[in-house]
């Protein structure tokens, strides 16, 4: 009984981000359920509430609600598809994701932000937003705070991208099926993208999709090679408890790939991946409302200012990796 009322105020920003989107279409619900969580945690009489009452309920969201959604994610995802990119286009993806991982994570130390702020802006940008920052947090343990920044910078950016990237389309010179290719490289968010490469047909469609999955999939290798890194330089050395250390693939991510495998070689019914699809959004949903409401602005304002210039410099960043692939890979 004591997760409901904080289940139940996530829910309610989650009904209310549904009506705003259903006022205003090009903004994706999950940025208002940000918003509507953020401006939660600002009002005064609310904090009493959130930090005690509500607080296990909005836990639970923020974690395994967020947790379960990556798992049917990976329902989205079959591995023929991936395959059929081909050769050149797997390496460009994989060049794209490596270099803006490690370039936002320097810039994010470089301007000295936070706790795991740095990691975990680098793993929303470079491969699939909101979900890959809840992927490395559990490997990382993160606070909330460390969470909740990076989870509000890349639904900026990628709303961002929604109204800027297809108005770079004839000044790039690009074809459409080639501004498909560089929106799936590029955007974070997978319905982001669809809203992004929409505008150039449905062929464009096709391949951003593709494209932007191979990226998820780069998601699982990414959190373990983290989680293995985080147990060989903090488990406190050879005699320290094994409980301490953090796993190096969380069930979740486990969970991700078995879904992956099951959409590959099993004919999932088109019913079963449409449910999986709007239950993935409810509890991403849920997660982002929660994450929102643990934002204070006031304790972030010396690094809020230095975040957002990361976030921004690691967007133009992938975008421009990602430019530069496609021009290679299509010339």
């Amino acid at each position: 009984m004591r997760l409901l009322p904080g289940i139940a105020v996530a829910a309610g920003g989650l009904a209310l981000a549904y009506l705003a989107h259903l006022l205003l279409p090009a903004v994706p619900i999950l940025t208002f359920c940000v918003l509507f969580g953020l401006i939660l945690g600002q009002i005064p009489a609310a904090k009493p509430a959130l930090d005690a009452a509500l607080k296990p309920g909005l836990a639970l969201a923020a974690r395994r609600l967020l947790r379960i959604g990556i798992v049917l994610l990976g329902l989205s995802l079959s591995l023929v598809d991936i395959v059929d990119l081909g050769a050149p286009t797997l390496i460009a993806v994989v060049v794209v994701v490596a270099l803006t991982f490690f370039g936002t994570l320097a810039l994010g130390r470089l301007a000295r932000l936070p706790g795991d702020q740095p990691l975990l802006i680098a793993a929303g940008f470079s491969i699939c937003g909101i979900s890959a920052i809840g992927a490395m947090s559990a490997v990382t343990r993160s606070k909330p705070s460390d969470i909740a920044v990076p989870a509000a910078l890349v639904t900026l950016c990628g709303s961002l991208a929604i109204a800027v990237l297809p108005l770079l389309q004839a000044p790039l010179g690009f074809s459409n099926l080639q501004f498909g290719a560089w929106a799936g490289a590029s955007v974070h968010d997978v319905g982001q993208v669809v809203a992004v490469a929409q505008t150039a047909g449905a062929s464009a469609l096709a391949l951003a999709i593709a494209v932007k999955l191979t990226r998820v999939i780069l998601l699982a290798p990414l959190v373990a090679g983290v989680g293995l890194y985080r147990r060989r330089t903090e488990s406190g050395g050879p005699d320290a408890a094994v409980a301490a250390r953090p796993p190096v693939v969380p069930l979740f991510v486990a969970g991700f790939l078995a879904a992956m495998l099951a959409r590959t070689v099993l004919p999932v019914p088109e019913i079963a991946l449409q449910t999986a699809s709007v239950v993935q959004t409810v509890l991403f949903g849920l997660a982002l409302v929660a994450l929102g409401s643990s934002i204070r602005i006031g304790s972030l304002v010396r690094t809020s200012g230095r975040s957002l210039l990361v976030g921004l410099a690691s967007w133009v960043l992938v975008a421009a990796l990602a430019w530069v692939a496609v021009v290679l890979t299509t010339a």
